[in-house]
C-alpha cells in the first residue's frame, strides 16, 4: 500500500485507518514484552488449591482416563490436570437464582440492572508456564473440552444471555496472574459487538440464504490475508483489523457454537491454537495479547476466535471517535505470520 486507506469492517459499522505510511516492520515490535506478573505465591499452582474457592469442575487423570468432578467445602482435589474455579473478584455474580430486572431511575437517562451471572477461571495446566503458545496439544484438548463443559452448563441458566470466553496474556494485556489461565463470564445481556454481528449475520442469511461468515472464510482463504489452515480450521488477518498482527480463527464447517465440535475438530482446534499462538510468540518475541471467543447459538451465526496482540496504544483519536488507526496493513501482517506459523508447525511435528 502506497498511502493510507480507510477500511470498513466486514459487517459492523466500524471503520479502521490502515496507516501504511506509518507502518512498522515485525522486528520493530520485537522489543515488546508480555511483562512479568509478580506473584509471591501462585494460587493456581498445585499445592495451593486451598487459596482458591471450591472448583466447579476438575479434570483428574486416573489410569489414563479423565475423570470429571467438582469440589465442596474445604476439600480440594490433588493430581488435577485442569481446574475451573469461581473468580475471587467477579464482575458478574450469581444471586440465589434471581432473574435480572431493569431498574429505571428518576430520569430517562439512567438505567441499571443487577450484574447477575457467572465469572470463572479455567486453570489450563498444573504447569505454571504452560501457555497455549508452548503447551502440549493433548493439554490444549483438555482445556477446550473444559470450556465446552462449562459453556454447556452455564448456557442452561435461564437468565444467561451470553457467555464470553477470553484469555489475557501478559500484564499489559490485563493478566493479573502469570499462571496459564483463561476466563469465562456469563452475562444477562447480549454485548454490543456480538449483538451487531448477530443482527448483520441474520440479515445476510435471510437475503442470501447462507452464512455471512462462511462467505468471508471462503473469500479470505484465497486472499493475501490467509495465514494457515488444517482440515477443520483456517486462520487469516481480517480486512479491517483494529490491531497490528490481529488474526482470526474460524471452523471451516458451519457451527454456531463450540458444543458442535466433534472430537476430531477439538484436536484440530487445539492444533491451530498451538501453531497460531506459538507463531505469534515466535514472530514478535512473546507479545502481550487478548484472545476472545465469539459464540452465539443461533443457526445464522458462525463461532470463531479473535486474537488481538497488544502492540499499540489507543489514544485520544480512537477513544473519542470510535475509529481506529492500525499501522500494519493486514496483508503485511499475514505475510509475517504465515512464515512463523509454518516454522511453528514444523517444530511441532519434529517433537
Amino acid at each position: 500500500m502506497s498511502q493510507n486507506e480507510l477500511r470498513k469492517d466486514y459487517i459492523l459499522d466500524r471503520w479502521v485507518v490502515i496507516a501504511s505510511q506509518r507502518r512498522k516492520r515485525p522486528s520493530d515490535f520485537s522489543t515488546v514484552k508480555t511483562g512479568d506478573v509478580k506473584n509471591t505465591v501462585c494460587p493456581f499452582c498445585p499445592g495451593n488449591e486451598h487459596l482458591t474457592p471450591p472448583a466447579t469442575l476438575v479434570y483428574v487423570l486416573e489410569d489414563g482416563n479423565v475423570r470429571k468432578t467438582l469440589e465442596n467445602g474445604e476439600s480440594r482435589c490433588k493430581d488435577w490436570i485442569v481446574r475451573c474455579i469461581p473468580n475471587l473478584y467477579p464482575a458478574f455474580s450469581a444471586e440465589n437464582g434471581q432473574k435480572p430486572t431493569r431498574i429505571f431511575k428518576s430520569t430517562s437517562f439512567h438505567e441499571s440492572m443487577k450484574a447477575l451471572g457467572f465469572h470463572e477461571v479455567i486453570v489450563e495446566s498444573p504447569i505454571h508456564g504452560e501457555h497455549p503458545s508452548v503447551a502440549r496439544k493433548s493439554q490444549l484438548k483438555l482445556v477446550i473440552n473444559a470450556i465446552k463443559d462449562r459453556f454447556h452448563y452455564l448456557s442452561s441458566k435461564e437468565y444467561v444471555k451470553y457467555i464470553s470466553v477470553f484469555r489475557n496474556h501478559g500484564a499489559s494485556a490485563g493478566a493479573s496472574l502469570s499462571h496459564a489461565h483463561s476466563q469465562i463470564i456469563a452475562t444477562p445481556i447480549l454485548p454490543k459487538i456480538v449483538k451487531e454481528e448477530a443482527e448483520a449475520s441474520k440479515n445476510y442469511y435471510e437475503s442470501e440464504g447462507r452464512c455471512v461468515f462462511c462467505s468471508i472464510v471462503e473469500e479470505e482463504s484465497k486472499s493475501e490475508r490467509f495465514i494457515w489452515e488444517n482440515e477443520s480450521f483456517t486462520a487469516f488477518t481480517p480486512w479491517a483489523s483494529l490491531n497490528p498482527f490481529e488474526f482470526w480463527i474460524f471452523p471451516k464447517r458451519h457451527q454456531s457454537s463450540i458444543l458442535e465440535m466433534t472430537d476430531f475438530e477439538v484436536e484440530k482446534f487445539a492444533e491451530i491454537l498451538r501453531v497460531g499462538l506459538g507463531g505469534l510468540k515466535r514472530l514478535l518475541n512473546d507479545p502481550p495479547y487478548n484472545l476472545g471467543f465469539h459464540i452465539l447459538p443461533e443457526s445464522h451465526y458462525h463461532w470463531h476466535v479473535e486474537v488481538y496482540p497488544k502492540l499499540a496504544i489507543w489514544a485520544g483519536f480512537e477513544k473519542s471517535t470510535g475509529m481506529f488507526i492500525n499501522t500494519v496493513p493486514p496483508e503485511d501482517a499475514a505475510e509475517g505470520l504465515k512464515e512463523s506459523f509454518k516454522l511453528e508447525e514444523d517444530a511441532l511435528r519434529e517433537r
